[in-house]
């Protein structure tokens, strides 16, 4: 099993600089005062296809040689990983090919394509996506970039924490949203090197509480067909990224579905930017756990913006 290093991370974020943005970070003294904290956002809603995961898949895709990326690239995602990789790809020049659950959101499907990515459907089952995809990549010859498990998408992500620690300075501890666990991980690697003493938290949906479970049962737990507003942290840990969690994160924290909605709706109303339900999980976490959190310096990873405003989740009429 491939583990990345830190040196990885500092490759990576030379490699991607010229295909991202450095994304700010934002503070609302509102959101401090309700929280007894004082939080920053750093803020990869405002991202390359709207979301962190841009990071990862062009530091997978600029890492190929022009033999590897002849064939192009194929990957699973319920969503911002398909359109980071078809991103990527065509900054590459090089085709993507993308199997996605048929009832995925209908922004990000929309997104994969505006980048010319290709679609393939499959039932909304992690099997059924890995199954697809093998089949894919067996055809096709394609480098297959796993969404998490792939250890140059863990360097990338962690580029998010690098930034976030130069930008921030110290902090006493971090919240970031766990599915897969690529950016937790990348987290986890960045942090063991600039700040060890910060703590981790993954912010989890009570719904979809497989890493919760994990982490408590002290090994891999798997559940399937989970369902939660926040889709993009339905997904299960692999070996890879259950090293990091294991190993790093102070604990997992879950908050409910009205949790994260309104952790949403709050950061659109205060904050003025549009974030998606897993982004909100990290702040409903937060909020829930106020005398956890209570007087220190918080850094928090919005993961994204990628929201289909005409089916909004849990819109409010």
């Amino acid at each position: 099993m491939n583990i990345p290093t830190f040196d990885d991370v500092l490759a990576a974020h030379k490699r991607i600089k010229p295909y991202i943005h450095r994304t700010p970070l934002l503070s609302s003294s509102y959101l401090d005062q309700l929280s007894g904290a004082e939080i920053l956002f750093k803020c990869e809603n405002l991202q390359k296809v709207g979301a962190f995961k841009a990071r990862g898949a062009v530091n997978a895709v600029f890492g190929l040689s022009d033999a590897e990326a002849g064939s192009g690239v194929a990957t699973h995602s319920s969503g911002n990983h398909a359109g980071a990789l078809s991103y990527a790809a065509m900054r590459r020049g090089i085709e993507a090919t993308v199997v996605m659950p048929h009832n995925a959101p209908t922004a990000k499907k929309a997104a994969v394509q505006s980048y010319g990515g290709r679609i393939i459907e499959c039932e909304p089952t992690q099997a059924a996506r890995e199954a697809t995809l093998a089949q894919v990549v067996a055809e096709s010859g394609a480098d297959a970039v796993h969404p998490y498990d792939d250890a140059r998408v863990i360097a990338g992500q962690a580029t998010c924490m690098l930034e976030l620690h130069e930008d921030a300075g110290k902090l006493d501890a971090v919240v970031a949203p766990i599915g897969g666990g690529g950016l937790i991980s990348g987290t986890c690697l960045s942090l063991s090197q600039l700040s060890p003493e910060t703590r981790i938290y993954a912010a989890e949906p009570a719904n979809a509480d497989d890493a919760y479970q994990s982490f408590n049962k002290g090994e891999i737990v798997e559940k399937d067909a989970q369902q939660s507003v926040a889709d993009g942290l339905k997904t299960n840990l692999k070996p890879r990224t259950w090293h990091f969690v294991s190993s790093y994160v102070t604990d997992i924290l879950l908050a409910s579905e009205s949790e994260i909605l309104d952790a949403m709706y709050l950061t659109w109303e205060r904050m003025k930017i549009i974030i998606e339900p897993s982004s909100a999980v990290p702040l409903a976490v937060i909020l829930k756990n106020r005398e956890l959190f209570r007087g220190q310096r918080i850094g928090v990873i919005i993961t994204g913006g990628n929201v289909d405003l005409k089916n909004c989740p849990g819109c409010k009429s």
